[in-house]
């Protein structure tokens, strides 16, 4: 490979060497990302939708108990599932709950997010 033949060639402490060890050393994951196109580059997506469960992280103590808790953790699930989606979230929710009672469990798919329509 080039890039342990220039390695191997130059002076191991230069800042061209310290790159192409760092290069090598994530060699795997870039190949990966090369190879997929789905693969993203970074995970800020991933951060970016923990950042508003991180925000509120003091207010989440007074949910009462823990099944309040894990209430929480599931209409936020929802909520930022139905963003990504491209949905607004308050229409989603109302629409839904406004119908799920109703509906026939085997066609509950048809209430997710992703295949939701008003």
């Amino acid at each position: 490979m080039w890039l342990t033949k220039v390695r191997l060639s130059g002076s191991g402490k230069s800042d061209l060497a310290k790159a192409i060890r760092y290069a090598l050393s994530r060699w795997e994951a870039l190949v990966r990302y090369v190879g997929d196109g789905r693969l993203e580059m970074t995970n800020n997506a991933a951060e970016r939708a923990m950042r508003i469960p991180v925000l509120g992280r003091k207010n989440y103590l007074f949910c009462g108990s823990d099944a309040g808790g894990q209430r929480a953790a599931c209409l936020y699930t929802i909520t930022a599932t139905a963003k990504l989606n491209g949905l607004n979230p308050e229409a989603y929710l109302t629409d839904i709950l406004g119908r799920i009672a109703d509906h026939p469990i085997n066609k509950i798919d048809a209430l997710l997010p992703w295949v939701w329509t008003q």
